[in-house]
């Protein structure tokens, strides 16, 4: 089975070259995308520098930053246009462990999502008030668009090739978390099969945050957007 993961980078390169190493020599049978929005910081050079020795590498450079949302697009695009049949999602900065990237290869559904608000997941050097943040966010959003999913907002995620497919993609709009809560919305909407495994997601070791007020407050106005319009519309997601 074709298997890729997708990495979006943005000035990461201070994490990029262990992290692929460590998939290279854990996980077989799985390529790697890394699709890089214009890094100033080398990440593009150095992800380029692995590609040259090893077959399963590859790399977009958009030479601008794009955003998350457009970026998981592109690496959804290519990966489909190439026949894998599974496309996973994964973070940069070794927030995710490939420990855990391999519980969701073994999972079988349309869609597996890494959760850390389920039983056996978890979080690892977080402060009080972003843990408090993102568990607020995912009842919200779980009150507001009844997705039946704990972790709505998590980055790291299988999709089958054949739901990316029914999925209109064109019409994703999304950036930061809101991109993933767009997706289970509208994976929901085509009656995919979701299920959760437990990570543990851990502090980034490099580089700096992309968590803005302006991708905090993307998520509020369109979730709040879509639950209305769910609860006006009698039903449905």
């Amino acid at each position: 089975m074709q298997r890729l993961v997708v990495i979006p980078t943005y000035n990461e390169v201070g994490g990029i070259e262990i992290l692929l190493t460590e998939i290279l020599k854990t996980i077989k049978n799985l390529d790697i995308l890394v699709v890089d929005g214009g890094s100033n910081d080398g990440t593009s050079q150095a992800v380029a520098q692995i590609v040259n020795l090893e077959p399963r590498v590859n790399l977009i450079s958009e030479g601008a930053k794009r955003g998350l949302g457009k970026a998981y697009l592109a690496g959804f695009a290519w990966g489909l246009e190439r026949g894998y049949e599974k496309i996973i999602e994964m973070d940069a900065d070794l927030s995710h462990r490939v420990l855990d990237l391999s519980s969701l290869l073994e999972a079988k559904a349309d869609l597996v999502i890494g959760s850390r608000w389920i039983v056996g997941g978890g979080i690892e050097n977080w402060s009080k008030s972003r843990e408090l943040l993102s568990r607020i966010a995912n009842k919200y959003v779980q009150f507001m668009l009844k997705l039946d999913v704990s972790d709505a907002t998590s980055g790291f995620r299988e999709y089958r090739a054949d739901l990316l497919r029914k999925i209109d993609l064109k019409r994703i709009k999304s950036e930061g978390y809101t991109f993933q809560i767009e997706m289970v919305r509208a994976a929901r909407k085509v009656g995919a099969e979701i299920v959760e495994v437990p990570i543990i997601f851990r502090e980034r070791e490099f580089g700096k945050s992309k968590i803005s007020r302006g991708i905090i407050f993307e998520a509020l106005l369109r979730v709040s957007y879509w639950g209305l319009k769910r609860i006006g519309g009698g039903g449905g997601i």
